[in-house]
Order: C-alpha cells, then structure tokens, then sequence
C-alpha cells in the first residue's frame, strides 16, 4: 500500500489535519489535535502506528508478523504495522478507522463541539 492511499484515506475523515511536526519524514494525523496515525515516510515497505485497544493490539501481534508494539509509541496502545502486503487493505482501513474511533472518543465535549464531532 502507498502513502497517497494512507494519507487521502485519513483526511478524508472529519477534522483531520496532517502535519510533520517531529521531522520531514514523519507525517502525523490528528483529529482534535490528538495524534491517530503515524506515517514513517522512509520506511520501505511504508509503516504505520495506529492507537489500538490493548486486547485488540495484542491479538493483531500474535496472527500477523507484520504488527508490532508501537515505533517510539506505548506498545500497550500504538501498533506499529508494516504494509508489506501480509494484511489485506480492507483490515488496514478497518485499523485506522479503530484509531480514530478511540482518540475521538477520548476527545473532551467541549473539543468535539469544537471540531463539530458531535
């Protein structure tokens, strides 16, 4: 998978913005000003983190050797995944989907009315 499909995927959804905060090869997604996704542009094949539920994160370690606790990240809630083609599109969108969901969640009324997330 190619960072145009990672990147017009997580900006297609409300209140993303897209920075390079760190450095020039580190492109962040946020919603709400919280980090979902971590694109590490010189990573070849590209590679992802992803905020994950503990359980769920654990279980994508164990069935894909692709997934691994997060790069720089809290391996208990970031995955770092490798798209090197072992996970098929369809669950990586799943994924960043699941990410997003949960920093949503976390996101205080007063943010989410902000951001029109309510």
């Amino acid at each position: 998978m190619h960072i145009d499909n990672i990147r017009e995927y997580c900006l297609s959804k409300k209140a993303v913005t897209e920075s390079f905060p760190f450095d020039s090869k580190t492109l962040v997604f946020k919603v709400g000003d919280k980090i979902f996704s971590i694109a590490i542009l010189e990573s070849i094949p590209l590679k992802i983190n992803l905020k994950c539920d503990p359980e769920r994160a654990l279980d994508l370690r164990e069935q894909y050797e692709s997934v691994q606790g997060g790069y720089h990240s809290n391996k208990k809630h970031w995955n770092t995944i490798e798209l090197d083609g072992e996970i098929p599109k369809e669950l990586i969108f799943t994924l960043i989907d699941h990410s997003y969901e949960l920093v949503v969640s976390k996101l205080t009324k007063k943010i989410k009315e902000y951001y029109l997330l309510v």
